[in-house]
């Protein structure tokens, strides 16, 4: 991402006023971030890219906390990431268990970073999630990485399929259509078309067919 590169459009999800008014002045000082809003819970960030119209309104990358009143991080991701697909979702919490990492990234988030971090390395994490890289903190980077690579085996290229990628595979593998699979997982069909299109650009291939029989292939889905 160069200088002259388009603002990322950040939504902040983040329950602590202290913290949030401190990412909030961290990303106000760097130019290629925007910040669109700053809220306490997951159901206000869900109703704002409910109202979105269009791509220009939603966010490029969600800062999500974990430990929400009302509808916690982890079980919000699924849900934002269904009401807006291409967005990428960075979790920055307290909570170092790795249970709690797993979850997140298999849910779909793009990285984990602990807020004991600091503000460079946030921004920094900010911008290689953005360049369709992966921010895990040191602290737990190479256990997730083990893990995930044993649930969820990458592309060629070193992409990961996320868990809401891989039920849709293995449904593709079952040959229903999108519709099916769109009543099956109570998801709208444009959030699996959405999803579809990451699978085929991850796999590299152009139909349904060819992208059932390159995770065979690799690994991603088991032969049995």
């Amino acid at each position: 991402m160069t200088e002259s590169a388009k603002p990322v459009k950040i939504l902040l999800v983040e329950d602590n006023p202290q913290y949030r008014r401190a990412i909030d002045l961290a990303l106000k000082r760097r130019p290629r971030f925007q910040l669109l809003l700053a809220t306490g819970t997951a159901e206000r960030a869900l109703e704002v890219l409910g109202r979105a119209r269009d791509a220009e309104e939603r966010p490029d990358l969600l800062l999500l906390d974990l430990n929400l009143p009302g509808m916690g991080g982890l079980a919000a991701i699924p849900r934002l990431l269904e009401t807006a697909p291409d967005m990428k979702i960075l979790v920055l919490s307290q909570s170092d268990k790795e249970a709690d990492v797993v979850k997140a990234i298999t849910a779909g988030a793009s990285g984990y970073m602990l807020k004991s971090s600091d503000m460079k390395q946030i921004t920094e994490s900010i911008l290689s999630v953005m360049e369709g890289g992966a921010a895990l903190d040191a602290k737990v980077a190479q256990y997730i990485l083990d893990t995930l690579r044993e649930k969820h085996p990458a592309t060629e290229d070193g992409h990961l399929i996320t868990g809401r990628e891989l039920e849709i595979l293995k449904l593709l593998a079952e040959g229903l259509v999108k519709k099916q699979i769109a009543e099956h997982l109570q998801i709208s069909p444009f959030t699996v078309a959405a999803h579809v299109r990451s699978i085929y650009n991850k796999l590299q291939v152009v139909n349904a067919p060819a992208a059932v029989h390159q995770a065979y292939r690799k690994g991603i889905l088991p032969l049995s």
